[in-house]
């Protein structure tokens, strides 16, 4: 009698978590299963939480089981330090999947593939940013919980509070890169001196923000290459943004042409140029001599477009179209060396060599007649 009634001690408590436990852990897999495919805002918040509940709810009623059993001693104070260690990771896990899950709400409700995307890749770029620092100060707290149920690890901590000042001033200094690059992070997101999808110009090399991450910043050059660059480096040394509060640019072509060109000519033709590209954004339009050489004249060709990339091609076309009107229309207007050859027969006579006396300027020191 006395052994059944200590096998019911730990068998009901037990039997009812595991039981419940087990009910809970099917429910959420089939929510979760139930919800996959699906794109409305109640099935991807089930999508989200159900999954680290199928762990936590089960490892919780354990923990809560094992404390109305007569279970004592090093088994019980283990046993709930494993389960609690569990319970504790499913909540950090839980924690992180619902800000992951936000950061992508508000990324799917602000798009930034549309023609004015100033608003949406501010707001990315502060979701991003602070979205991976609320992400690593969760996890951060996640291993400091679990590691302060472990009493050695409360010893060590008690330990380094006592050399707080050396352990703290070496701590500083290795962490220094780490801490640097999270302050970087949370400037940039306050700041924005760069956002997603921003223009750049880093280190020389053109390109658009591509990704901002929690310590860098990954740029995706013209070519296709991309340039990591630790976050801190935006804040300490100038770069050039392109897109900081509109994606408009003007673009020159410059030209060197001959003094004979009609630049009147030239100006009508531009014009005629940009009316007839979709590049050209109605704003800029001007032709200016900006430049003289004892050999050419420096004509700028002065356009405007909604962006760089459209910048960039319509001064190409700008180029070509004016080179092929000019070689075609006025010839002349092309650059060219000019040279005179002269004939000897038609040669100055060289004057008279009259020493030196001849020579010397009126009223020189010591010329003067005795």
């Amino acid at each position: 009698m006395a052994d059944w009634t200590v096998t019911r001690a730990y068998a009901l408590p037990l039997g009812a978590a595991i039981l419940a436990g087990f009910v809970v852990w099917m429910l959420m897999l089939w929510l979760f299963r139930r919800t996959q495919g699906r794109d409305y805002r109640r099935a991807r918040i089930v999508r989200v939480v159900s999954l680290p509940l199928a762990f936590f709810l089960p490892l919780l009623f354990l923990e809560m089981a094992l404390g109305a059993t007569p279970l004592q001693g090093r088994a019980l104070q283990a046993t709930q330090q494993l389960l609690h260690v569990g319970v504790v990771a499913c909540l950090t896990w839980l924690l992180v999947r619902a800000v992951a899950a936000g950061e992508r709400a508000i990324l799917r409700s602000h798009p930034i593939e549309v023609a004015d995307n100033l608003a949406a890749r501010r707001i990315q770029t502060q979701a991003r940013v602070l979205s991976r620092v609320l992400m690593g100060a969760i996890v951060l707290c996640g291993v400091a919980v679990v590691l302060l149920t472990f009493p050695q690890v409360r010893q060590v901590g008690k330990t380094l509070l006592a050399s707080a000042g050396i352990v703290g001033l070496v701590a500083g200094i290795a962490a220094r890169p780490v801490f640097g690059n999270l302050i970087a992070g949370l400037q940039i997101a306050l700041t924005q001196p760069i956002r997603l999808d921003d223009v750049v110009i880093v280190e020389g090399e053109w390109g658009r923000i591509e990704e901002i991450g929690s310590s860098y910043v990954v740029v995706r050059i013209w070519d296709e290459r991309r340039m990591v660059v630790p976050l801190s480096w935006f804040i300490e040394n100038p770069f050039q943004n392109w897109t900081r509060r509109s994606a408009d640019l003007l673009g020159t072509a410059f030209l060197w042409l001959d003094y004979r060109t009609p630049v009147a000519a030239v100006r009508a033709e531009l014009e005629r140029i940009c009316r007839g590209t979709p590049l050209w954004d109605g704003r800029v339009c001007v032709t200016q001599v900006t430049e003289t050489s004892e050999h050419a004249i420096q004509v700028r060709l002065l356009v405007s477009a909604r962006s760089s990339g459209d910048a960039f091609d319509l001064r190409c076309i700008v180029r070509e179209r004016m080179i092929e009107f000019l070689a075609r229309e006025h010839p002349h207007a092309l650059p060219r060396l000019r040279a005179e050859i002269g004939r000897q027969a038609n040669a100055p006579r060289p004057l008279r060599d009259s020493g030196t006396e001849d020579v010397r300027s009126p009223g020189a020191e010591g010329g003067a007649p005795a």
